[in-house]
């Protein structure tokens, strides 16, 4: 098969109609070097169909070449760039949206990325996202964290560190850092722990004396599907009123279906884990919330609250 040099543009992309053609030319651009086989399973059709779709890909003019035996495959030319006007004006606005959002988790003030794709797409680089990880108190330690990890990511160390857990368990982890997620109100890494074998979710603000190790891990994560929901195995639903002062928290933290009397209280019900989190979740609202039911929950908080009144008697 032929190879071509040089850019493409919209013109010459016209008649690359199915999307797939765009998907392979994405993927082999990111691989570098794939087999018709490897497309094959890739996008669940036959390799005859491949071939036809590598013959339609070269026929809009990119520099797509087929190598036979030992060490070939399917690559493009090196010297092969996409043209900036493959972009509609809403992607380029997208992806600059993007990348303003991502620069805005770095600590450069300056993103030499962001600055070029302005320049190349001539477009006004709109600073609409502002992003500080520090708290009002401006703790510095939490924004370090979060830097660090990213960088070991980036880097594939293995760090490790010390972490609370929520059951009041002070553990020593040693991981290899997969991912950053940021999940109701807080951020979180998502990583292969070394002591569990398994992948765990670990808070950012429960970990503390991070240390980055020179050790590297070859392990590819690219492709990990990250479970985004933390089941637990013992729930239960509590009926909850709300004082009114509290309302600001209750529409901030809640989902579920909420009810307002005429004084104001609110009433709603919240499923969570059976254990000291239920607890400590109602006591952050002091004497702003009152679980209604279940009676067993009831009972034991009052004698949590009578266990406390007496610390307080003298």
């Amino acid at each position: 098969m032929s190879s071509y040099c040089g850019k493409i543009t919209v013109g010459d992309i016209n008649t690359m109609k199915d999307n797939r053609l765009f998907k392979i030319l994405y993927y082999i651009l990111e691989k570098g070097k794939v087999t018709a086989n490897e497309l094959a399973d890739k996008f669940e059709v036959s390799v005859r169909t491949i071939y036809r779709d590598i013959d339609s890909i070269s026929s809009a003019g990119i520099p797509i070449y087929a190598l036979q035996g030992k060490g070939g495959g399917i690559e493009i030319a090196e010297d092969f760039v996409l043209s900036k006007s493959l972009l509609s004006e809403n992607e380029k606005q997208q992806i600059m949206s993007a990348l303003q959002g991502l620069d805005n988790t770095t600590k450069q003030s300056e993103n030499e990325l962001l600055t070029k794709l302005s320049a190349l797409f001539k477009m006004k680089n709109t600073s609409w996202i502002e992003v500080d990880f520090n708290n009002w108190q401006n703790n510095k330690l939490y924004e370090k964290t979060f830097d660090d990890i990213k960088s070991a990511i980036l880097s594939k160390n293995i760090i490790s560190f010390t972490y609370f857990s929520s059951n009041e368990e002070e553990t020593s982890r040693s991981v290899k850092p997969v991912r950053l997620l940021f999940k109701s109100q807080d951020w979180y890494l998502y990583a292969l722990c070394l002591l569990r074998n398994d992948f765990r979710y670990f808070k950012l603000s429960r970990i503390k004396n991070l240390d980055i190790h020179t050790e590297k891990f070859d392990d590819s994560f690219e492709d990990i599907l990250l479970k985004k929901e933390m089941p637990h195995e013992n729930t239960v639903n509590i009926k909850v009123k709300f004082n009114r002062k509290v309302a600001f928290r209750v529409y901030d933290e809640l989902n579920g279906e909420i009810t307002e009397d005429n004084d104001g209280n609110l009433y709603t019900e919240i499923q969570i884990p059976n254990n000291h989190n239920l607890y400590n979740y109602i006591f952050s609202f002091g004497d702003g919330a009152e679980v209604l039911e279940p009676k067993e929950i009831r009972r034991q908080i009052k004698e949590m609250i009578n266990k406390m009144a007496e610390k307080y008697i003298t």
